[in-house]
């Protein structure tokens, strides 16, 4: 629950926003992190002083459903000679340590990120005639805020978001999110570390498409190019009707194929519905430790193993620095329609998974055959996979969000892997890699192509090279909700 009140008005949990001219005992009063984000809301809003804002009505760190303490809303005139129109800009307050207490956000020093280091701010479009903003998007920015939450999992810019719904509940094309730097807020140093202010852009399928296949960096900077589809300060347009490929056709092939050629995809890895099966042996043997035992309780990996999962990636699979992005999967939650990415609570480094099996029992076995399953939005996933990570010597991994296992997929240039060109397939508890070559990746390509249209094909549908003792099927969600899985 929320309620809009002015930020100077009188309450319980919302105290008056202290601005440079507040008294020095009300400011020594204030929260310090509050104050300080109240500061560069004032610097940019002089005139401003008590904007209209979404405040929890029970705090989070009292129980409450919402981990934003206060949403704040300005109006923005923009600058029409510069292509950037009058908008909406909201800012949260509660991603970072307001209070510096512990009640929320452990305290880690003042050199380091302040909570979770960033708070998340949105610019949308103003109607003609709108005298008062929109509260939707403050709804918007506590389901992203439940996500980091939950997941422990934080943002940067050039992450993408799939919501897989008109983000204001309306019947607009603009259904998912990329992250940027927001154009004129300034990070700041707060006493309990530094926080920096994340813009949420609202883009249309076709968009996000783009961003996963090359990356979000890239799409944001032709999003800035189009002032009708974001214009140099990126500003959602809920109305807008057309993509950026529908308004300029060149964009696709002129800048999205050629950066695909050129760069490959920054998309190393997914949340997702998937499974596999080795093949090598039959269920009933009771030595096998694969990932998906029908009928069974999935062995999971012990702290210790864990923990060298996660020093593998860190040193030689994680390429690049950006973390396993939001899921593609929507979950519904209090109301939202928000995805849910793998977590330090859940994923391969679960805390849930410690000592199941003793370390020692632990080992990385070579399979002969393994049997590969995805619904259809991760199948749909796999020739970004192929073409955008491995064809450029990278790594991408699905992580179930249905149970404690992965699959990566690795090219013989990848540092760290424990699959090898002799043995490609390999297993560690869990933690399914498969080593493809550049040869097989192309012939996979070619008889994957119908996964590029998967409207045109009807589930299952199962793909087979029996030369590589290797079978991918894409099933429908339900096989994956089953309890076996």
């Amino acid at each position: 629950m929320a309620e809009l009140r002015p930020s100077g008005a009188p309450g319980p949990t919302a105290p008056p926003a202290p601005g440079p001219t507040a008294p020095p005992a009300f400011a020594s009063l204030f929260p310090p992190g509050l104050h300080a984000i109240y500061g560069e809301c004032r610097r940019l809003y002089p005139d401003q002083p008590n904007p209209l804002q979404v405040t929890a009505i029970v705090k989070y760190w009292l129980g409450g459903p919402d981990p934003l303490d206060y949403v704040s809303m300005y109006r923005n005139m923009g600058s029409p000679s510069a292509n950037i129109p009058e908008h909406w800009h909201y800012i949260s307050f509660g991603l970072s340590d307001l209070y510096g207490d512990s009640r929320v956000h452990e305290f880690t020093g003042t050199d380091g990120p302040s909570g979770f280091g960033f708070e998340l701010t949105f610019r949308l479009k103003r109607e003609t005639g709108e005298s008062a903003p929109p509260t939707w998007p403050a709804e918007l920015m506590q389901g992203l805020a439940r996500y980091v939450f939950q997941s422990e999992n934080t943002f940067c810019s050039g992450d993408h978001v799939s919501w897989h719904s008109p983000l204001d509940n309306s019947e607009s094309r603009i259904q998912h999110m990329l992250l940027t730097e927001d154009p004129q807020m300034q990070p700041v140093q707060t006493p309990f570390g530094v926080v920096s202010f994340l813009q949420i852009v609202g883009v249309c399928t076709e968009e996000l498409h783009a961003a996963q296949q090359w990356n979000g960096q890239g799409i944001l900077e032709l999003l800035r190019t189009v002032p009708v589809a974001g214009g140099p300060w990126l500003i959602t347009d809920m109305r807008r009707g057309e993509t950026i490929f529908e308004i300029d056709p060149h964009l696709q092939q002129e800048r999205v194929d050629k950066g695909i050629e050129m760069d490959g995809s920054n998309l190393s890895g997914v949340s997702a519905k998937c499974a596999w099966d080795d093949l090598s042996r039959p269920p009933e043997d009771d030595e096998d430790s694969r990932s998906i035992c029908i009928g069974t309780q999935p062995r999971r990996l012990s702290g210790k193993d864990t923990e060298q999962i996660r020093e593998t990636l860190r040193r030689g699979l994680e390429i690049n620095s950006k973390p396993v992005l939001p899921p593609i999967n929507p979950q519904r939650q209090n109301g939202l329609t928000h995805d849910r990415a793998p977590s330090r609570k859940d994923s391969l480094e679960s805390d849930s998974s410690t000592a199941i099996i003793p370390h020692e029992l632990i080992r990385t076995r070579q399979l002969e055959s393994v049997h590969l399953k995805f619904n259809q939005e991760s199948g749909a996933l796999i020739p970004l996979c192929l073409r955008g990570r491995l064809l450029h010597g990278r790594h991408f991994t699905y992580k179930s969000i249905t149970g404690d296992m992965a699959i990566t997929f690795v090219s013989t240039g990848v540092e760290g892997a424990f699959a090898t060109e002799e043995h490609p397939y390999a297993a560690h508890g869990p933690w399914l890699q498969i080593l493809l070559t550049g040869e097989f990746v192309e012939k996979m390509l070619e008889d994957l192509e119908d996964l590029t249209s998967p409207e045109e094909f009807k589930l299952p549908k199962e793909y087979s090279w029996p030369e590589k003792k290797l079978k991918v099927s894409i099933l429908p969600d339900v096989v994956f909700d089953s309890p076996l899985h």
